[in-house]
């Protein structure tokens, strides 16, 4: 469920130190129905391709094990990579923006 009250500063800071233990990256996310790579998607760990740094994440359905091109599940893999360099961008954009209020309205 989304929450509709202001990320306090204790949230925040936590969602970076979450971003801060996970591994550097940057992620890509290699889907088997776009790149046709003889498997299963993953995401890359690491910037170096003949480094063995991967992720495989499979979608039950109905009971059974979703093997090979997924819509759905490349999608949530694309997501999974992207939040690996998203996340730090959003983080700073926050604190800048919440900078820029402060000098504006400094008596908040």
């Amino acid at each position: 469920m989304e929450s509709v009250e202001p990320l306090s500063k204790e949230e925040l800071s936590a969602i970076e130190r979450r971003v801060a233990a996970a591994s550097p990256g940057p992620w890509v996310g290699w889907m088997e129905s776009r790149h046709g790579i003889g498997g299963t998607s993953f995401i890359q760990l690491s910037a170096d391709a003949d480094e063995d740094d991967e992720i495989y994440l499979t979608r039950v359905t109905g009971g059974r094990e979703v093997i090979g091109a997924d819509a759905q599940t490349d999608a949530d893999i694309e997501f999974i990579a992207g939040a690996r360099q998203d996340m730090p961008r959003l983080i700073n954009e926050i604190r800048r923006l919440r900078a820029a209020l402060k000098r504006a309205h400094p008596a908040d």
